[in-house]
């Protein structure tokens, strides 16, 4: 077992997730962080960061390449004090967020839960057994307001809304076997608002004022949150102003 305080960023590639590595990196409490990417390691994280604290490991997102990557990560079984997970789709060349029902396209539903829900269920299956320790460890995963049930007022965006709600779900029941298994971390469903990213761009226009957040602002209110969660065997599920949204 190593003696290093490990952070650990899944989906690492995109703009908030970069700006969570570089938040958890300054964090005195780490000591290392390994991000993980479908993608090759960005230069310019390659120049900032010394290899000493920072690693890059590249992996297809099937469950037999993660559980290559969870052994890797053997070393650091019972040290991993952060996790963060940060897959998400929201559209892509092919996919759109649909306003009617004919929009509905089970190419596009199974797409999009795969990413927003069945990866991040599958590496809260395969990193428990590397997270259960001594050390108090917060998981965080991107989640989205528009995920709940008991607030949506406007229908639409079906494939990102219910793979948003399954991943709640998903991690509820996580949490509760989380919580008899792995009694030393607390999971955080998390809404980061409208950041200013690739992923919000096309709808940024209709954005109030003063509610579009830059990654940066996003990370450090993210971090904060992790810091102060109490490990209480319960799912939490915030926004970034640590605000409960209702299921």
């Amino acid at each position: 077992m190593s003696d290093l305080n490990v952070a650990l960023v899944l989906g690492a590639s995109g703009g908030l997730a970069q700006a969570i590595i570089g938040e958890l990196i300054a964090d005195s409490q780490i000591d290392k962080l390994i991000a993980v990417s479908r993608n090759p390691l960005p230069e310019h994280l390659a120049e900032r960061y010394s290899q000493d604290t920072f690693q890059w490991l590249e992996t297809e997102y099937n469950e037999t390449d993660m559980a290559t990557v969870v052994e890797t990560l053997q070393p650091y079984r019972g040290c991993i004090i952060r996790v963060v997970i940060c897959h998400g789709i929201l559209h892509s060349e092919t996919i759109w967020p649909e306003k009617r029902l004919e929009d509905i396209s089970a190419d596009a539903l199974q797409a999009v839960f795969q990413a927003n829900t069945v990866v991040p269920t599958l590496w809260m299956k395969l990193l428990h057994p590397v997270l259960k320790g001594p050390e108090r460890c917060v998981v965080a995963a991107l989640s989205a307001r528009v995920g709940s049930i008991g607030d949506n007022r406007l229908g639409g965006w079906y494939a990102y809304r219910s793979s948003k709600s399954a991943l709640n779900m998903m991690l509820r029941s996580l949490a509760i076997e989380y919580a008899r298994r792995v009694k030393n971390v607390k999971l955080i469903s998390f809404h980061p608002g409208t950041t200013d990213t690739a992923l919000s761009k096309p709808f940024q226009a209709s954005v109030p004022e003063g509610k579009l957040f830059t990654p940066q602002f996003v990370a450090q209110q993210l971090c904060a949150i992790m810091e102060s969660a109490e490990i209480n065997g319960e799912l939490s599920y915030l926004d970034w102003d640590n605000k409960v949204i209702p299921w």
